[in-house]
């Protein structure tokens, strides 16, 4: 697999797994803060950006295999590994499967996966169920303000979604990232890396229940929620998420 990467910063190594549809751009709003204390990498998955896009349905296990090539392509041995949505789900496949390569675990807007995982609210299962009898422009931004909290500024869905039409979902890419999440079937009490969870009080497309759910399954787990933040809350309130992210790993 040819999987792009880069890093920013320098200390100890951090890995960020991103989410379903998203390149690695999409981290910009945490990098700079993040990068002036760790070796931050950032990759594209499978199926998006720069990487490349295998015929699907992917899993999970397979997209973690491709964030452990990315630390060996980057020489690095243990890094903290941070994950958001589907990224969180990839993020456990890999620390459950090669915990010798995990020091701490950030699990950002994600769900425990299998029957223990809380439903998607019922805004986002319609959007879904609307969104091909929309124009792919009109989907897109709804999907884009659907992602943040009620009454986001203007300024940042019209940035969001100026990106997001940049780097369109791809076709053949999308529905097998897709598949990974919903094939996801959690790997229970298998993560032995301490482990923060990370969720917005307004994220309406993986219900912030999860994530007490999650806890359960990993004792010493924290839960941090960052309130009046929806799914993509490292965009609406990046400095809150750097600093928790911080307090957490050092």
């Amino acid at each position: 697999m040819n999987i792009k990467w880069e890093e920013r910063g320098s200390g100890e190594p951090l890995l960020l797994i991103q989410g379903l549809g998203y390149g690695r751009w999409s981290w910009e709003p945490i990098v700079p803060g993040l990068a002036q204390r760790y070796r931050v990498v950032f990759f594209d998955n499978r199926g998006i950006g720069e990487s490349d896009t295998p015929a699907g349905p992917y899993t999970a296990r397979e997209m973690a295999d491709d964030a452990l090539q990315v630390l060996d392509e980057a020489g690095i041995e243990r890094a903290h590994v941070l994950g958001a949505s589907l990224g969180g789900m990839i993020a456990q496949e890999l620390a459950a499967a090669a915990p010798h390569r995990v020091r701490k675990l950030v699990l950002c807007c994600t769900t425990p996966g299998g029957k223990a995982t809380v439903p998607m609210p019922a805004v986002t299962v319609q959007l879904f169920a609307e969104a091909g009898s929309l124009a792919p422009e009109v989907a897109l931004r709804r999907f884009v303000e659907n992602a943040l909290a009620p009454g986001a500024p203007a300024t940042l869905v019209d940035e969001l979604y100026r990106r997001r039409l940049a780097s369109p979902p791809d076709p053949v890419g999308w529905p097998a990232q897709a598949a990974a999440g919903m094939g996801f079937a959690g790997v229970g009490g298998a993560i032995e890396a301490p482990t923060l969870i990370v969720t917005g009080t307004e994220d309406n497309v993986v219900d912030q229940r999860n994530a007490d759910v999650l806890a359960e399954q990993m004792p010493g787990a924290r839960v941090e929620r960052i309130p009046g933040t929806g799914h993509l809350f490292f965009w609406e309130q990046p400095d809150a998420l750097v600093r928790i992210v911080t307090e957490f790993l050092q």
